[in-house]
């Protein structure tokens, strides 16, 4: 391990394991507070309380930092039992949440008197830490073998099944980490182009299929909202293409593809340096501001430098996993930090793209900074297990480096 990283981990203390990974989510909440709180103002208008949003967000980050704290604290190699549970719970979470759950938008959400959450959520929590774990047993010479590949392949395709009726874009980025866990993990480059190419062949045949069905039977489905097909319109919408901007700028219909106008708007009235915290003036406009297209406001009111800077953040957590991941001395929790990160930073890097409007809509909120209970809590935990598995690499280097210590030390008897 080099310098660098050896400094950044701790041992002891409070707070233990990567520093840089302490101070990204700390800076993260930071961040989160002081844009939920300027950009749920059309929560507020109504009620007068303008601290009540943002009380309640600060809550769960607080709950969730000390998720995060327990969590980093557990050996690494608990995970293996935990990951199993916590799948279970997230396949009897995801059949009940498509019989009895709550719809909410796009999403089935389970309720329990006034708290509610959303199971995908859990399930991808579940799902990385038995696939890193199936990965990292069933192996050969030449890396993951087929039957352990098969058995991760049968996991990953039934949760993604479990998702996909309620909330599409969920399912293919679970897909996409997936893929390049399995990349990561070294599973045969023949197996992941013939995985590849099934699943262009899917994507074809079900765009074909999408965009053939009568209108009549899409009505039908519009109308009943507790269908599991009540998605499907608008996933055609989207595929055959929504409001098409005029060549004049002076014929654009605002009212049309709110979201993605009044993001662009934000956008391009931000300058370098933005409004300043809390001067935003698309928030007023702009539906879920506080969590699909924060951000949208993060860039208006912080310019380009703070949509810039939270980016980095991001990729630099991607990079620090990489770091400890090389130096773990074994294949599980090098592969479950790396797995976690790729969660974690690409549902952040698609949020940004979307506000940006480089990618369609797809109702992501961006990880630890959105308002939201199930995702801050999942996302807090995605760093605790980090965390865990820095100390454990530390600990493990520590180990190598006392017994060659040792070594060098002993004393050799010389004979008389």
């Amino acid at each position: 391990m080099n310098n660098w990283t050896k400094k950044n981990i701790k041992e002891n203390g409070l707070m233990q394991g990567d520093m840089v990974i302490w101070m990204i989510l700390l800076t993260l909440c930071f961040i989160s507070i002081i844009t939920v709180y300027s950009a749920s103002s059309n929560m507020t208008y109504g009620s007068g309380k303008y601290w009540a949003p943002v009380m309640r967000h600060g809550a769960f980050l607080l709950i969730g930092i000390g998720f995060t704290w327990v969590l980093h604290m557990l050996p690494c190699k608990l995970y293996k039992i935990v990951g199993l549970g916590v799948s279970l719970l997230s396949y009897l979470l995801l059949i009940c949440a498509q019989f009895a759950g709550q719809i909410n938008g796009a999403s089935r959400w389970i309720g329990i008197g006034s708290f509610t959450f959303q199971p995908s959520e859990i399930a991808k929590l579940g799902l990385v830490i038995t696939t890193v774990f199936i990965l990292s047993v069933f192996r050969d010479k030449k890396g993951v073998s087929s039957f352990g590949f098969k058995i991760a392949a049968i996991n990953i395709a039934f949760t993604v099944l479990l998702i996909v009726t309620e909330n599409l874009s969920t399912a293919a980025i679970i897909s996409v980490v997936m893929f390049m866990i399995c990349f990561y993990a070294q599973v045969s480059s023949k197996i992941l182009f013939g995985l590849l190419g099934a699943i262009m062949a899917i994507g074809i045949s079900g765009y074909l299929t999408l965009v053939n069905i009568p209108e009549s039977t899409l009505d039908e489905w519009r109308e009943d909202k507790s269908s599991i097909f009540h998605r499907v319109p608008v996933w055609v919408g989207r595929l055959k293409g929504g409001y098409v901007p005029p060549e004049n700028p002076k014929e654009y219909d605002i009212t049309q593809n709110v979201q993605v106008t009044h993001a662009q708007i934000a956008i391009a009235t931000c300058g370098i340096t933005g409004r300043g915290p809390g001067n935003s003036i698309e928030r007023d406009f702009l539906p879920q501001a506080y969590s699909d297209f924060i951000y949208a406001i993060i860039i208006e009111e912080g310019g380009i430098i703070s949509g810039g800077f939270v980016m980095f953040l991001y990729l630099l957590l991607l990079y620090r996993a990489l770091r400890i991941a090389q130096r773990c001395k074994s294949l599980f929790p090098a592969y479950l930090i790396m797995g976690l990160a790729l969660m974690l930073v690409t549902h952040a890097l698609i949020n940004m793209a979307v506000a940006v409007g480089v990618f369609p809509v797809t109702g992501q909120p961006l990880p630890l900074i959105s308002r939201g209970g199930t995702s801050t809590f999942v996302n807090c935990a995605y760093l605790g297990i980090m965390l865990s598995v820095s100390r454990s690499a530390r600990k493990s280097e520590e180990s190598d480096e006392h017994e060659e210590s040792n070594k060098d030390t002993e004393v050799i008897p010389v004979e008389a």
